[in-house]
């Protein structure tokens, strides 16, 4: 069976957007390490990826690579992708909740006995609505600003200026450059039903009998809030960055024994 290898993507998405690209704000970190790997945790990655061949230099298995992106300026890539909306739906729930109680006192619940000040409270916690620009990966469950601890952030801070927030989570548009131009790495977009990955992953297949240095390119877009004559927008900004791979090829031996592939040794009764 074909060995899993994951490369985390961890990118600083505010200062990526700042300085305009992903050099010196991006941080890799894969499960290689052991295998050779170089370069874990900085933005030049070296990932070792040692392909299985039997002794007369056949393959035995090829290798597949798998790639997770996530931001050190949003919530914790620990939470599923689409726990921004289930925070909203739930702030939106409170919120009538509210007004439902209020209607049906008659405004008796007020703290001051002033319906109409109880609205505007309800109306300013509400929060800050997002639009978003067209784009080839929509974020609509981005709508409303939320916060690095996963609060929604009132009307009346976002006015104010554009405080501490939660961005969208960076998404891995393409893999190209040298290794899938020379068919090292054969990249495709998969879906799953993981909440993690928001349905989607990118995984590649890697032919182990070409060993050999590669570099590849990952292509990921960001969302910058912007402001506009129709208020605040996420704005989607692609970047590129550069990673590569190190293919080596090893006779595929007993984990047991360290022999090649055989009988395990069995002590006569």
């Amino acid at each position: 069976m074909s060995q899993q290898l994951a490369i985390i993507v961890m990118i600083d998405t505010e200062n990526a957007l700042e300085a305009g690209t992903l050099r010196g704000n991006t941080y890799l970190v894969d499960n290689m390490r052991r295998l050779g790997s170089r370069g874990e945790c900085s933005g030049d990655l070296v990932s070792a990826v040692v392909g299985g061949h039997w002794s007369n230099g056949g393959q035995a298995q090829e290798q597949i690579l798998n790639w997770l992106v996530g931001s050190l300026g949003s919530v914790p890539l620990t939470l599923p992708r689409n726990y921004h909306s289930h925070r909203v739906h739930r702030h939106d729930s409170r919120s009538l909740q509210s007004l439902g109680r209020l209607a049906d006192a008659g405004g008796a619940n007020a703290e001051d006995g002033d319906p109409l000040t109880e609205v505007r409270r309800i109306h300013r916690e509400f929060g800050a609505r997002i639009g978003t620009a067209r784009g080839r990966h929509r974020h609509a469950h981005c709508d409303r600003l939320m916060d690095l601890t996963g609060r929604i952030v009132p009307e009346e801070s976002s006015r104010r200026g554009d405080p501490v927030h939660s961005h969208p989570a960076p998404v891995l548009v393409d893999l190209c450059g040298e290794a899938v131009e020379k068919k090292v790495i054969h990249p495709a977009q998969y879906g799953s039903p993981d909440q993690d990955t928001d349905g989607w992953y990118w995984s590649a297949a890697v032919d182990t009998s070409r060993p050999g240095t590669y570099s590849y390119t990952m292509v990921v877009e960001l969302q910058q809030l912007v402001r506009g004559p129709a208020g605040r927008t996420w704005r989607p900004r692609r970047m590129s960055h550069k990673a590569r791979l190190n293919v080596t090829s090893t006779p595929m031996r007993n984990g047991f024994t360290g022999a090649g592939i055989g009988y395990l040794p069995v002590p006569s009764p």
